[in-house]
């Protein structure tokens, strides 16, 4: 069930990726490349953002390593 918020995570920065993209395809068709460029930069940082998010997800495990068997006696002391 954790999972499923860690693949949403990863889906909503996909979408804030489109809509990066899509705020880069107005702005070359605007003629501005200064908007294109920096579009593409944030674009680009959300698209990692998402991938770590899906890739994380994926290799979450919930159990750890174990710590080896409990000592019998407590503390040394």
């Amino acid at each position: 069930m954790t999972r499923i918020f860690g693949y949403l995570i990863g889906v909503i920065w996909i979408v804030f990726t489109a809509m990066a993209l899509g705020a880069r395809s107005a702005g070359a068709q605007a003629g501005q490349p200064d908007v294109t460029f920096w579009w593409t930069v944030i674009a680009v940082v959300y698209a990692i953002a998402a991938t770590v998010a899906i890739v994380g997800t994926l290799r979450y495990q919930p159990t750890g390593p174990s710590k080896g068997p409990a000592r019998a006696g407590g503390r040394k002391g």
